[in-house]
């Protein structure tokens, strides 16, 4: 397979339920290793071949959990933005951000997880735009 970035995104303990991802980025599970009280230990999704993680919090993983600062965005290109974020809100995520388009040629949005992740949903919509702004903004 080559290499590849498979993000882990961490949630809280005790966690039963992850349909969200697939309700709001059609996410495809790939598996789910639960615990003995069927909370989820770790998921493993795929969207259109893009792997990800969903791990509980646990200290023999060195998994800590979101504490109001968010140190890191998935960027989620998608063909139809506006879709994607209504389907994601739809199934539960804080809009952060609308859908707007750039001078920079990308239309973006920001959701936020229940789980407190956010995704940029994002598509370039002018490669025109996108090819001038960052030729003049290179230094």
């Amino acid at each position: 397979m080559g290499t590849h970035f498979a993000p882990s995104l961490v949630i809280p303990n005790g966690v039963m339920d992850l349909s969200f991802y697939e309700e709001a980025f059609g996410a495809v599970n790939n598996f789910t290793v639960r615990n003995d009280d069927r909370s989820i230990h770790v998921a493993e999704f795929h969207i259109d071949g893009a792997i990800f993680h969903v791990h509980e919090i646990s200290q023999a993983a060195y998994m800590r959990a979101p504490d109001g600062k968010v140190t890191a965005m998935i960027g989620l290109y998608v063909d139809d933005v506006q879709a994607v974020v209504d389907r994601a809100v739809g199934a539960r995520a804080a809009l952060m951000a609308p859908v707007t388009d750039h001078e920079y040629g990308y239309r973006q949005a920001m959701v936020e997880d229940p789980f407190g992740h956010r995704w940029q949903i994002q598509k370039v919509f002018d490669e025109t735009l996108r090819s001038a702004f960052i030729e003049s903004h290179q230094r």
